[in-house]
Order: C-alpha cells, then sequence, then structure tokens
C-alpha cells in the first residue's frame, strides 16, 4: 500500500509548501499533492493561495524521490493543449514523478470572480474527455488530429515525449456511473473515492473495463486517511481499507501539524 500527503498550498508561506513537501519526502510517503484553486478553500477571509502547476514545477526542483500532483487539477482553469505541455514539462523536470489528477471543476464562485468560464455540468464532462484524449494523444510525439466534444486538433505535436510511457499515471476521482466511471475504465491508473468504494461500484468497474479491453487490475483504487488519530487508530483504518482493496491512501495534512503526521504514520510507513 502507497500513501500521499496533502499539502494544498495556502494560507501558507510559499517556503513552508517546499518545506511540507520535503517534509513528506524523509518520512517515506509516496506522493505530495496540491490543489488546484486561486483562492483559499479552508478557512476564513484573505490568505495566500498559490498556482497549482507553477507550485507543482517548484517542487520538481525541491524534492528527488516523492510523486508530485495535484489532487486534482480542474480542466476549465488551462487549455487542453496548455495543460499537456505544462504536465510534460513538470514531468521532465521531476525526472518522471509526476501524476495528473483531473477533474471536470466545481467550484463556480471562484470561476465567476476571475472571469473563467465555468460551462454546465455536462458541456464540463465534455472538456474533461476531451483534455483526457488530448494528453494521450500529443503525449505519442507524433503529428495529431482530433475532433473533440469542446476543443479539438489539428496537426499538433508535443515534444519531447514525456519521461514516463504512454504518459504520466493519470488519476480520475468520483463515482458517477454515467460520465465519471467510463472515463476511469478508459483512461485512468488510480480511481479515488473519499470513503472507498462499494462492491456494486467495483462490480460495474469490471464491466466497463471489459468492455474496452482493460484489466480492472491495472487500477489503483485510492481512499482518504485522516491523520488525527493515534498512532493505533491510523493503522486499525489502514489495515480496513487494505481488507478492502485499496491500494493508496490519500491523507489530509491534520491541524496539529508535523508532529502528529509523524506519530501518525508510525508504522505505516517506510
Amino acid at each position: 500500500m502507497e500513501f500521499g500527503l496533502d499539502i494544498a498550498q495556502q494560507r501558507v508561506p510559499f517556503d513552508e509548501v517546499v518545506s511540507r513537501a520535503r517534509f513528506a519526502e524523509d518520512l517515506g510517503f509516496t506522493g505530495v499533492w496540491g490543489f488546484d484553486h486561486f483562492v483559499p478553500m479552508y478557512g476564513e477571509g484573505p490568505g495566500e493561495c498559490f498556482d497549482g502547476m507553477s507550485t507543482l514545477a517548484v517542487l520538481a526542483a525541491s524534492t528527488s524521490r516523492i510523486r508530485l500532483g495535484l489532487m486534482v487539477a480542474g480542466v476549465t482553469y488551462r487549455h487542453p493543449s496548455v495543460f499537456a505541455h505544462q504536465c510534460n514539462t513538470i514531468d521532465h523536470a521531476s525526472h518522471g514523478r509526476l501524476d495528473i489528477g483531473l477533474g471536470n471543476a466545481w467550484f463556480e464562485p471562484e470561476h465567476r470572480a476571475l472571469g473563467i468560464d465555468f460551462p454546465g455540468t455536462g458541456e464540463r464532462f465534455d472538456l474533461l474527455e476531451d483534455q483526457l484524449e488530448i494528453i494521450r494523444l500529443l503525449s505519442t510525439g507524433e503529428e495529431v488530429s482530433y475532433a473533440g466534444r469542446r476543443v479539438s486538433l489539428e496537426g499538433a505535436r508535443m515534444r519531447p515525449v514525456p519521461v514516463q510511457q504512454p504518459h504520466p499515471p493519470i488519476w480520475i476521482g468520483g463515482a458517477g456511473p454515467k460520465r465519471t466511471m467510463p472515463l476511469v475504465a478508459r483512461y485512468a491508473s488510480f480511481w479515488h473515492s473519499f470513503g472507498g468504494f462499494s462492491a456494486e461500484q467495483i462490480a460495474r468497474m469490471a464491466e466497463l473495463c471489459a468492455e474496452v479491453g482493460r484489466d480492472p487490475g491495472e487500477i489503483t483504487r485510492v481512499a482518504s486517511l485522516s491523520l488525527d488519530g493515534s498512532a493505533a487508530q491510523v493503522r486499525e483504518a489502514v489495515e480496513e481499507h487494505r481488507e478492502n482493496g485499496i491500494g493508496y491512501l490519500y491523507c489530509g495534512w491534520p491541524g496539529a501539524g508535523r508532529d502528529q503526521i509523524a506519530r501518525a504514520v508510525d508504522g505505516i510507513l517506510g
């Protein structure tokens, strides 16, 4: 089982963001995760908030082993081709340590405040599907064209190809049966649900994978883990998730900070 630590880059100076990533690396976490917003999501009033993709680029140069990602990048914030190039740059800067978390975005007030288009749910899912396909196509390094639902390519090419082939691992969260789960079956290496997965969802994912010729075992199931309890409580929760087929746990940064993290993960990392 692998473990990632959320260090959402808000309400702390940037040097602290970098320090948290190095702290996670030193403890033995598999990955470190930022978020993709331009205003703080938690707490009251204004505060620091740093761009997610730029932050990953800095962390690529500030760490050496830990994997890097956003949980998750909103497809409304960047043109899909631009995002694909940003991912490729970070993949090379990190020597192949990028994970691509993608979602269809949700926080409408942020979009309105910054003048970013916020289309309806169906259109955002169309954009997400285009983004996933554009990453796949541009990662080949060949000249490609694509007639998308919202975005199309005509004779496009991205070089160099990503360090990770065929492209960095893709993470998709949610269990919506109509749009989300079919996209997971087609594109994702990691499937995230905060509370875990029902037997029905797991069975349905197996059916969807069969339809597109994939082995469902290729998709790691991800759940969230609180580090606020004692070391014994955390270990108990980890074992329960392990028994339920979870392969990766996404750990929130606790209010008590680093000492609590170090106590909580005692005996489960390394």
